[in-house]
């Protein structure tokens, strides 16, 4: 569906345009004394955090339905798949 020009919700956020970093040389972002984005990091940690806990629990179920730890049940996918 398609919205008409007079609509208020368009106008209420306008768009900021995104800045790239600028380019710099091999290994200088580890010796510059310019600040981290700790709020991107923050969310990336919290993602891998959360990655984690799921293949944490997706190895538990797994052990717990098969008998097999997490390297004993490759070795039956591997097994079940090459034999």
């Amino acid at each position: 569906m398609r919205q008409s020009s007079t609509d208020s919700s368009s106008e209420a956020a306008p768009q900021q345009a995104f800045h790239y970093e600028p380019v710099e040389r091999f290994g200088e972002g580890l010796t510059t004394s310019r600040p981290w984005n700790t709020t991107a990091l923050a969310g990336v940690e919290r993602l891998n955090g959360r990655v984690a806990m799921v293949g944490f629990a997706a190895a538990l179920i797994g052990e717990w339905l098969t008998g097999h730890g997490p390297a004993g049940q490759v070795l039956a996918l591997l097994r079940w798949y090459l034999g």
